[in-house]
């Protein structure tokens, strides 16, 4: 097991719900906020506290479309390309960004952690087309210059 793992954190995290078998979604997920994913060498430690098989722990993790097993940056930006945002140019935006942070489709995080870029179906802000959020907080009407200046303004944060 990984030493870097705080298992003292994941057990405060089991003990605020109760250990009971029921609470497998709001551990994974309290986890993944303290983490910003889930660590693979914590599902041993949830199954067991839990009472369940880590398999049940593992198919939960990788059901839900929420859940990462992949470590994610400190800004995570996700890119909508849903139709409105499409059609207003939301890919050049998120070719800008993957050009300037060294990403692919493939390599959505950047060595030092500092930023992941995903791309989603819709955010749900179509009115404000082309869109793009950083930790959940929505950027409208951007376009490739813009997304330039708002990443060196996040590099200066990180």
């Amino acid at each position: 097991m990984n030493q870097s793992f705080d298992m003292k954190k994941v057990d405060e995290i089991i003990d605020s719900y109760g250990a009971s078998q029921s609470s497998v979604i709001a551990v994974l997920q309290e986890i993944q906020e303290h983490y910003r994913y889930l660590p693979k060498e914590v599902f041993s430690r949830i199954a067991k506290r839990l009472g369940v098989s880590e398999a049940r722990v593992y198919s939960v993790a990788t059901f839900y479309e929420n859940f990462s097993l992949e470590p994610k940056g400190k800004f995570i930006i996700k890119v909508c390309d849903g139709t409105a945002c499409h059609v207003r140019k939301s890919i050049p935006i998120l070719e800008r960004l993957r050009s300037e942070l060294k990403l692919t489709d493939k390599k959505k995080t950047t060595d030092d952690l500092g930023f992941t870029v995903e791309t989603v179906s819709c955010l749900g802000a179509c009115g404000l087309a082309p869109v793009i959020t950083v930790n959940d907080k929505v950027y409208p009407a951007m376009t490739p210059d813009k997304v330039t200046e708002l990443l060196e303004q996040l590099k200066e944060q990180k």
